[in-house]
């Protein structure tokens, strides 16, 4: 019999443990003395400090009131946070701002404690706080803020060095110790995967300081400080670490596009310049065009058209040139056709106002001899996925850092492909003998409901698998794989809406739908043009609604 370890009232304490034994087995040369000696102490607290401290760490904020910290495991909070007083790991003295008195009082306190300050007993509390703030700009503890008040404030004093352990433990700051929780109740299944010495994301000291030197520059930009000042720190960041670097590429990324948006060229020019992150080069043409400098903006596209680094790239290219030649007075280019493509017009009863326009099209078309799927990008990516199971998980240094990940850390990189090249050539080989099916079957079964980043479970019906490995040949299926593989990023997205089968001619029909007004996006558009070069049975259905 399976226990649920939830049912233990210290579970969070005993996943806080673990993550603690797992950084001293795995970090020992990257812990801090500071860290260190933390995880020396917390050891030797008694338990139910322990628990406390655990419990005031996974909240949310790091001020808390006596009060509501009432967990029946730990007894008396008061007698718990003693040796974390003692230690400096919880302050009950610390000074708050007056929007942090907001944070942690009631309205009915803050009537209480501000009475003839505040001028409008039944406005809301943020009224109270902006009519406020200009008389009572000091920070105080909140006894001398609310003398009256019959509870104490416990404030974290370590809630920064919490959460570099959690970096450390997890490789970014958006997973946290819920993680423990969701995997424990079973709503999220990770796959087991064999952690090698060298699978650290942070392989210094190094490293985590050039993690949290980037999330401050994330943060300043965030927060509204000078891009031009916020670019100059990012650069003056030193890292040998790949992984760091896509980070600050893509950092840099953002704020080249945010300087776009401001239309202030110059700084995006600048930007896009030193910038390696996928879609820089297209954007920095863009901007090129933008400030009238034509000739540059054309021997960077013409560079482009001659080695794309995605097709997404290649397209956006294409579509650049002639406009650019034209600027610079050369002869206009020839339009490219378009390729035809099958067109399906149907002018349907709006059933439901609530379901889409997909929905609607399924429910027209669909029939017991063709059924049709609303699949979008979730079958393709899903038969991928099952097949390349074993190289998709393979425990490459530097791919997976803990036991919560969906995929690995490489997923969107240049390179994933090429570091699991003959894992991918041995999955695909399958496909050249039919043994495809059979491993695809025993892993919707065998992997079911386990997180991956192209196995869409909630939608991948055992019917629906059954249909598509009877009617999708596997010729069709490896040009898809090998499609996804050139540019994950891109091409695991833009698949056509709807799927329909006939089982007895063991054949298919991909849709695209479009509703009135719609238009086919660019990674729509060379999936279309991808299938038609494969000779794939592709249709673009546009629907209008008739007038009831």
């Amino acid at each position: 019999m399976t226990v649920n370890p939830l049912e233990d009232p210290f579970y969070y304490l005993t996943n806080f443990q673990q993550v603690l034994a797992w950084l001293q087995q795995r970090y020992a040369d990257v812990l801090s003395p500071q860290e260190q000696a933390f995880i020396e102490r917390f050891g030797q607290l008694p338990r139910a400090s322990q628990a406390l401290l655990v419990r005031m760490v996974m909240r949310k904020g790091e001020h808390f009131r006596l009060g509501k910290l009432q967990y029946p495991e730990i007894g008396a909070p008061a007698l718990a946070v003693q040796p974390l007083l003692e230690l400096g790991w919880v302050d009950d003295q610390a000074p708050l701002t007056l929007d942090q008195v907001f944070e942690v009082l009631l309205k009915g306190e803050i009537l209480a404690c501000f009475g003839a300050a505040i001028d409008q007993p039944k406005a809301k509390k943020a009224a109270w706080l902006d009519a406020l703030r200009e008389s009572f700009p000091q920070p105080q503890t909140l006894h001398q803020w609310y003398p009256a008040l019959d509870d104490r404030l416990l404030s974290l004093t370590i809630m920064d060095l919490c959460d570099r352990l959690r970096l450390m433990f997890f490789g970014n700051l958006y997973q946290d110790w819920s993680e423990f929780v969701l995997a424990d109740l079973g709503i999220y299944t990770y796959e087991k995967v064999e952690f090698c010495a060298e699978s650290r994301g942070l392989r210094s000291r190094e490293d985590v300081e050039a993690f949290l030197y980037l999330h401050g520059c994330q943060q300043a930009f965030e927060g509204g400080e000078d891009v031009s000042q916020v670019v100059a720190r990012i650069h003056a960041l030193d890292s040998a670490n790949p992984w760091l670097h896509r980070r600050r590429d893509k950092l840099l990324f953002l704020l080249g596009q945010h300087c776009e948006r401001l239309a202030d060229w110059p700084a995006a020019l600048a930007i896009y310049r030193q910038c390696h992150y996928p879609g820089a080069r297209v954007r920095l043409i863009r901007v090129l065009e933008r400030c009238a400098e034509y000739a540059l903006a054309l021997e960077l596209a013409t560079q482009a058209e001659l080695a794309p680094q995605s097709a997404a790239e290649q397209q956006q290219v294409l579509r650049m040139l002639p406009r650019l030649r034209r600027k610079l007075g050369g002869p206009p280019a020839p339009r490219l056709k378009p390729r035809e493509v099958e067109r399906l017009d149907l002018n349907l009863p709006r059933v439901d106002p609530a379901l889409s326009v997909e929905f609607h099209v399924q429910a027209h078309l669909d029939d017991p001899a063709a059924p049709v799927h609303y699949v979008e990008n979730s079958l393709i990516n899903s038969l991928f996925g099952l097949l390349c199971w074993p190289a998709i998980f393979a425990p490459l240094p530097g791919a997976f850092f803990h036991p919560f990940q969906r995929g690995p850390v490489d997923l969107l990189s240049e390179d994933f492909h090429a570091r699991r090249a003959e894992l991918f050539q041995a999955c695909l080989g399958e496909l050249d003998d039919g043994r495809y099916a059979t491993t695809i079957r025993q892993r919707f079964h065998a992997k079911a409901g386990v997180q991956s980043p192209f196995v869409f479970w909630g939608a991948l019906t055992e019917e629906l698998l059954e249909q598509a490995l009877l009617c999708l040949p596997a010729e069709h299926l490896r040009h898809w794989f090998e499609r996804l593989l050139q540019d994950i990023k891109a091409n695991r997205a833009g698949m056509p809406d709807l799927i329909q089968f006939w089982p007895q001619q063991k054949t298919y029909r991909m849709i695209e739908v479009k509703g009135p007004g719609d238009r086919l996006q660019d990674n729509q558009l060379r999936w279309l043009e991808f299938c038609h070069a494969h000779q794939m049975p592709i249709a673009v259905c546009y629907v209008q609604w008739a007038l009831p």
